[in-house]
């Protein structure tokens, strides 16, 4: 039952999901709570993991949860539910649209989703950021490191544009956030 429950639930994920990995995230945490396979807590530090991690996050989070759940065969399930409608979904859309791809109407639809995506994507780094500066949504348990480390994290990567005239590379702010968590979180 645990395998068929991760092929449906990633399968929804993959499905349903428009924009890239950042705007599914609110769509897996959906699924992966409503089976129950981990809470909001959980589901953040994997998004951390599988952000520093080599590959697709959404292909590293249905990898994790149905390893968790079900072992390697649960974890080869949830990814092939994950990456088999984007692959179906690329096939079809090439075949259509390679006579269609000029068309007015067809830019702009595509032009038109971008901003949704924006959209999404800001709603949930606001709602990751609220979550990690204030656990349970209660202000007794503010955390005012996780506050510090957002606006440091800010700082840098928007003021290293300023500075140096070219964006900062990913993996170097990651590995900024890693040092300034350790640090900050050690005393």
């Amino acid at each position: 039952m645990i395998y068929l429950d991760l092929f449906l639930g990633f399968l929804k994920v993959g499905l349903f999901s428009f924009g890239g990995a950042y705007s599914a995230i609110p769509l897996i945490r959906d699924v992966v709570a409503s089976y129950g396979w981990m809470d909001e807590e959980m589901l953040a530090y994997i998004i951390a993991v599988s952000e520093s991690t080599p590959g697709p996050l959404m292909v590293n989070l249905a990898t994790f949860v149905g390893a968790t759940k079900a072992g390697i065969l649960g974890s080869a399930i949830a990814t092939l539910a994950v990456i088999l409608p984007a692959f179906f979904i690329i096939i079809l859309i090439l075949q259509i649209l390679k006579n269609f791809w000029n068309n007015r109407y067809v830019q702009a639809v595509i032009r038109g989703l971008a901003p949704c995506m924006m959209g999404t994507i800001l709603a949930m780094g606001v709602f990751m950021a609220v979550k990690n500066v204030l656990p349970g949504l209660q202000v007794s348990a503010f955390d005012w490191r996780a506050l510090v480390l957002t606006a440091v994290l800010g700082g840098v990567f928007f003021g290293s544009g300023k500075i140096f005239r070219k964006k900062m590379s990913p993996l170097l702010l990651i590995g900024i956030s890693a040092v300034l968590g350790a640090v900050v979180y050690s005393f």
